[in-house]
């Protein structure tokens, strides 16, 4: 199996945080040498470690913005 390599391009910010210490981030990361696009995953304390997540484009970030500011007040939580 090839290795999957990555570089954090730029962290972005921390959603969450488990009890473990691992952090739910949103950063741009590059997988493979590739373009960075926008990562949402759960990473351990030092970086070394990953869950799985998810990965976006620029254009799908801005569709997911667009899509979370346009919901109705009955598809919140609150």
């Amino acid at each position: 199996m090839a290795e999957i390599t990555f570089e954090i391009v730029k962290e972005l910010g921390v959603i969450s945080e488990n009890a473990k210490g691992w952090t739910r981030e949103l950063n741009l990361v590059s997988w493979n040498g590739r373009e960075a696009k926008y990562d949402i995953r759960d990473w351990s304390p030092d970086h070394s470690r990953m869950g799985k997540g998810v990965s976006l484009t620029e254009e799908e970030m801005q569709k997911l913005v667009e899509l979370f500011g346009a919901r109705n007040e009955e598809d919140s939580f609150e």
